[in-house]
């Protein structure tokens, strides 16, 4: 049996994700503990969310991956996201002071929030938010249609999020490898030697020389100290090909940190 863990309670956009793998399901409470789950064997696989077309990179799954987990991207995930206004049943508008969610949530529909002059506040997961309104028609919640049908509570209105277009992107993360599909990503992070002019445009030149396409670039503080940064990058091809192995070696020989995430097929 496959042991799949995943950012919990069961309600959650992770959740909705990481049933689409199958197999035997678990949750956890935070990202980390869902790595960590992996990393001792607990499970096999573990699927977080690590960006949002709204709201961007998710910060502590790039960071626990970058200095706590020495895991594989094994695969991604895309899904659309659409936020519901969740309520106990028998809830009107006029009832609702405060609405709870996960911030990413939050984030994702202040306009609605803004415009009906309610109090946000943050949960550890859209689902555990849900769970927190039960009996309180003063409380809403916002999450997914899932949510409703686990905990007996209503959508009193849907897709309240401020943009359509909005997906999240999860990556399942285990200790193996995943083999070449000939439809592949690379996933690595790197540091450049100092803050110079010309520093990071000679390591992307080298996938522009190479012609491989990048996907993504995205940069972190490194903890280190006010302006030093580590570089989230994404492009086409596995880690195994010849041509990839090849700037990797280069990159690796222009840069002090080089950590590569895994080399996974692209979803789309």
């Amino acid at each position: 049996m496959t042991l799949i863990s995943f950012l919990g309670p069961k309600g959650t956009f992770t959740h909705e994700a990481a049933n689409l793998m199958g197999d035997e399901l678990v949750p956890y409470c935070t990202i980390p503990a869902v790595m960590e789950s992996v990393s001792n064997g607990e499970t096999d696989f573990g699927v977080v969310p690590i960006e949002n077309s709204i709201e961007g990179p998710v910060g502590i799954t790039l960071d626990s991956l970058a200095h706590k987990f020495d895991l594989n991207i094994f695969n991604e995930i895309i899904i659309p996201i659409n936020q519901n206004l969740i309520v106990n049943p028998g809830t009107s508008m006029d009832d609702i002071q405060d609405v709870y969610s996960h911030s990413q949530a939050i984030a994702q529909c202040q306009e609605f929030i803004s415009q009906n002059n309610i109090q946000p506040h943050y949960a550890v997961s859209t689902a555990s938010a849900a769970k927190s309104i039960i009996g309180d028609k003063s409380k809403a919640a916002i999450g997914n249609a899932k949510t409703v049908e686990l905990y007996d509570l209503e959508i009193l209105k849907a897709n309240i999020q401020d943009t359509d277009n909005n997906a999240t992107r999860f990556v399942v993360l285990s200790k193996e490898n995943q083999e070449p599909t000939g439809k592949d990503k690379t996933s690595i992070i790197f540091s450049i030697y100092e803050d110079k002019p010309g520093g990071l445009y000679r390591i992307l030149g080298i996938f522009q020389k190479e012609n491989i396409n990048l996907t993504k670039i995205e940069s972190r503080p490194s903890k280190k100290g006010l302006g030093k940064y580590l570089f989230f990058v994404d492009f086409e091809g596995h880690k195994d090909d010849e041509i990839i192995q090849n700037i990797l070696k280069e990159i690796s020989e222009n840069t002090y940190f080089l950590k590569v995430l895994g080399s996974y097929p692209s979803f789309r």
